[in-house]
């Protein structure tokens, strides 16, 4: 029974991590093109520092831990921690959590109003986490190899 009620945590923190991970950089996009030290920048600086400490941090650690749970086989459930599509899905995990690091670097940037970057780099930044999510969920349910 444990096992299904970490499978669901689990879950609803990667919805809740991925949901952050796709919004922030949006924000940086349109951060990129406000005024610095302007009423909308500081705006933005307030939503993108909430965004990140109050929900895409906590969701990514519950994530881990649940996820990791999940393949030591707590819970009663399988131990999954054998099997090769589970070595190349926390690959792409850590991937995921090394965009996550640069959001977070960028979000200090942006509150310092030392932005390196314009919209374009967000943009494009933008697409990382949707790709790594494709090929995790892949992995995940089709379970390759």
């Amino acid at each position: 029974m444990w096992y299904f009620w970490l499978k669901a945590l689990h879950v609803l923190a990667v919805i809740a991590w991925m949901a952050g991970m796709l919004y922030l950089p949006r924000l940086y996009v349109y951060h990129a093109a406000a005024a610095k030290g302007g009423e909308l920048s500081e705006t933005f600086k307030v939503m993108e520092r909430r965004l990140l400490r109050g929900i895409i941090n906590p969701a990514m650690i519950v994530t881990w831990i649940t996820g990791l749970a999940l393949a030591f086989g707590l819970g009663d459930g399988p131990a999954w921690w054998a099997d090769g599509w589970l070595h190349a899905k926390l690959a792409l995990v850590v991937l995921m959590q090394l965009v996550h690091a640069a959001y977070a670097r960028w979000r200090r940037q942006f509150a310092a109003d030392d932005n390196r970057h314009g919209a374009g780099f967000y943009r494009v930044a933008n697409e990382i986490p949707t790709v790594l999510l494709i090929a995790i969920v892949i992995l995940v349910i089709v379970k390759p190899f």
